[in-house]
C-alpha cells in the first residue's frame, strides 16, 4: 500500500506538473487541530520567524521582505501559483537553480511551467498542504520536486545537491515545526517527520 503522503500527494495531481523528478523531498508535521486552523497557521508563518530557512531564501531571492509570509513568497515572482484551495498551494519555479545569481525567468502562468525546457534549467513544485488524520487533528506537509531539463542541468543538480542534501532535512522542516507551534499554542510540542 502506497505511504499515506504519497497517496495526499497524488490525489492533489502534482504528478500532471512534475511527473519525473530527480530529487523528491517531504516533510510532514501533526498538529491536535483541525487542518483549517492548521492551514491557517501555515499560512501565517513568516520568513523571520525561522531561523536558517528564511535566511536562506533572502540569499537565493534577493529582495525579499523578511516580514513576508512563506503562503506570499510562493505566489510571487519568480514563483508561479499552480493551484490553490483553502487547504493547499502549490507553486512552480524554472531556471539554473545551482547558480550564485539569481537566475529565475519570468513565469505567466501555469501553462508556462508546464512547457518550460530551456536547455541547461530545471523545473521545480513546491506543494504544500493539510489533511484530517485518523481518529483526530491534522497533518501539515510540505512536497518539494526537482526535474532537470537535459543532462547538463541533472549535472549540476548532482553537485547541488551533493553540498545541501545532507541539510535539507533539518531545515526544511523548519517552516512546518514553527505552523505548528503557531497552531496549537507554546504548550503543546509539535511533532514533525521529514522523509527525504
Amino acid at each position: 500500500m502506497p505511504a499515506p503522503e504519497r497517496v495526499a500527494a497524488s490525489g492533489l495531481g502534482l504528478d500532471r506538473w512534475l511527473d519525473a523528478p530527480t530529487i523528491t523531498t517531504r516533510h510532514r508535521a501533526t498538529a491536535p487541530v483541525d487542518p483549517q486552523r492548521l492551514w491557517a497557521a501555515a499560512s501565517s508563518a513568516r520568513l523571520d520567524e525561522t531561523r536558517t530557512l528564511g535566511r536562506l531564501i533572502g540569499w537565493r531571492i534577493p529582495g525579499t521582505p523578511p516580514h513576508e509570509t512563506f503562503l506570499e513568497l510562493f505566489a510571487r515572482e519568480p514563483f508561479v501559483v499552480l493551484d490553490e484551495g483553502p487547504t493547499h498551494s502549490i507553486s512552480g519555479l524554472c531556471g539554473r537553480i545551482w547558480t550564485l545569481r539569481r537566475d529565475y525567468p519570468v513565469l505567466r502562468d501555469g501553462s508556462a511551467f508546464a512547457a518550460w525546457d530551456e536547455p541547461g534549467t530545471a523545473r521545480v513544485l513546491f506543494a504544500h498542504w493539510t489533511e484530517p488524520r485518523p481518529g483526530g487533528g491534522a497533518t501539515l506537509h510540505s512536497e518539494a520536486r526537482v526535474q532537470p531539463v537535459d543532462a547538463r542541468a541533472r549535472f549540476a543538480l548532482a553537485l547541488l545537491w551533493r553540498t545541501v542534501g545532507g541539510f535539507e532535512r533539518r531545515i526544511g522542516a523548519e517552516a512546518l515545526s514553527l505552523a505548528v507551534h503557531k497552531a496549537v499554542g507554546p504548550a503543546d510540542e509539535p511533532r514533525t517527520t521529514s522523509c527525504a
